[in-house]
């Protein structure tokens, strides 16, 4: 999001035995003999804080009685739906796109609608969206890595997190904990750093770049940025945000962030990264990606998660400076795919750890 309006925006049984056998158990000749099942959407729903969530779980082409390795895959900041979507007007498919990557190499994946977005909405929230907080996001994720691990084409030792920007840091959070315990977590362009310092970062970082253009006075830059780190210690001190020297767009934007959203804000920017990555349990394979042209995420703001990462003790790939990527994963030269930079790092996490 390249201006202070995009920004803005963006801040809302029974068990047949022979079929519980993992495919990669029988022999390759019997596995082969199975019939083939094609690939397919199904819609997923499961409930959580009275809330009824709405999901997409694709599964791949694969045989009777086949295990597969699977991935929940969630979602960046702001009103973005299972798909990565902030329709009508942001449309990058981000995750569908890593849905179909991941399908083609055998992988289920799950995404989902969630609080604010699709057809999940705000659901219990609605009458109170002021109450929704950060920690109902993890909830939510939580609840569906569970839905995931227990459906039956899924290995439950093999299932992984992969988070996009925002999704990245609630991946961490529902790593920690998960149960069945997670076979890795991927970080694509994450949230590196506390909410409010990567938001106070890139609104610096679109004044220098706006001083550069020769659309701002240096002057201007230097009091409108003293206006933000005002603003974002008056959200962490729980006072009343002041936004007397903001332009109107960035003004709106604080006004909301201490306004409907203040509880999420605070919960959000209560939880640092790197300290929840140390909470990650040994050998647990982990990929953080950076791309080389993303204004939202620059490299330079994930070393400290990437060092939190190898101090955990986390096994490969760790970080990847994807060439050429922008924050949505792909080349801006071709858009409607994911960059090659980014399938090659998703291949070479997949690969790490399995069993």
């Amino acid at each position: 999001m390249n201006s202070f309006a995009r920004i803005a925006r963006g801040v809302a049984v029974g068990t047949v035995m022979v079929g519980s056998i993992a495919a990669g158990a029988l022999p390759a000749t019997a596995v082969q003999a199975l019939p083939a099942t094609p690939a397919a959407d199904r819609e997923v729903t499961f409930t959580v804080d009275d809330t009824i969530t709405y999901g997409t779980l694709h599964v791949p082409a694969h045989h009777r009685g086949q295990k597969m390795p699977a991935v929940l895959l969630l979602p960046g900041s702001g009103p973005t739906d299972r798909n990565g979507d902030q329709p009508p007007a942001f449309t990058p498919h981000t995750l569908a796109k890593l849905a179909d990557a991941l399908a083609r190499d055998g992988i289920v994946s799950l995404r989902f609608d969630k609080y604010g977005t699709g057809r999940t909405g705000l659901g219990a929230y609605a009458e109170r969206p002021e109450t929704i907080d950060y920690p109902a996001f993890v909830r939510q994720a939580d609840a569906a890595y569970r839905l995931l691990a227990g459906q039956p084409e899924v290995n439950r030792r093999a299932v992984r997190l992969i988070g996009h920007s925002e999704g990245a840091l609630t991946a961490l959070r529902v790593a920690v904990t998960a149960e069945p315990r997670t076979a890795g977590v991927g970080l694509l362009q994450p949230l590196a750093r506390r909410f409010l310092d990567v938001l106070a970062q890139q609104l610096h970082d679109q004044l220098a770049a706006a001083v550069a253009a020769g659309q701002m006075s240096r002057s201007e830059q230097l009091t409108i940025g003293r206006a933000v780190d005002r603003a974002v210690a008056d959200l962490r001190a729980h006072r009343p945000v002041d936004t007397s020297a903001m332009p109107p767009a960035l003004a709106d934007l604080f006004r909301a962030l201490g306004g409907p959203s203040r509880r999420y804000v605070e919960t959000i920017d209560a939880v640092d990264p790197a300290s929840v990555a140390y909470q990650l349990s040994p050998g647990t394979p982990a990929l953080l990606t950076c791309g080389t042209i993303d204004p939202q995420v620059p490299c330079r703001t994930t070393t400290s998660l990437a060092v939190a990462l190898e101090r955990a003790h986390t096994s490969g790939p760790g970080r990847i400076v994807l060439s050429g990527v922008a924050h949505d994963l792909t080349d801006p030269a071709h858009p409607d795919v994911l960059a090659q930079p980014t399938l090659d790092a998703l291949r070479q996490f997949m690969r790490c750890g399995t069993r």
